[in-house]
């Protein structure tokens, strides 16, 4: 099975920006996330992302990573987003707690 991506990293500076986000969003983490088209989605991760090899349209190969975000409060919300759609993460976790 083939695994494609809208966009892949291949620069060493867009994957140091994958894994920071990835370390951004913790597994149960409350979170915020503004996506590059200017959407702002808040939720719960899931899982902690996993960066991987995917393919883009143009058959390049390199790596990404998807979140899912679920929210609680309103089931059965959640969405899969790729992290190079996302511009930011902000933490709505208490600090210390």
């Amino acid at each position: 099975m083939s695994r494609t991506a809208k966009t892949v990293c291949t620069h060493p500076r867009e994957i140091r920006r994958i894994t920071r986000l990835i370390t951004e969003l913790p597994s149960g983490g409350r979170v915020r996330i503004v996506e590059r088209n200017g959407q702002v989605l808040t939720g719960t991760v899931v899982e902690r992302p996993a960066m991987q090899v995917f393919e883009d349209g143009d058959g390049r190969e390199g790596l990404n990573a998807v979140v899912r975000i679920d929210d609680p409060a309103a089931p059965p919300w959640d969405a899969d987003l790729w992290l190079t759609d996302i511009r930011r993460v902000e933490s709505l976790d208490e600090p210390g707690g």
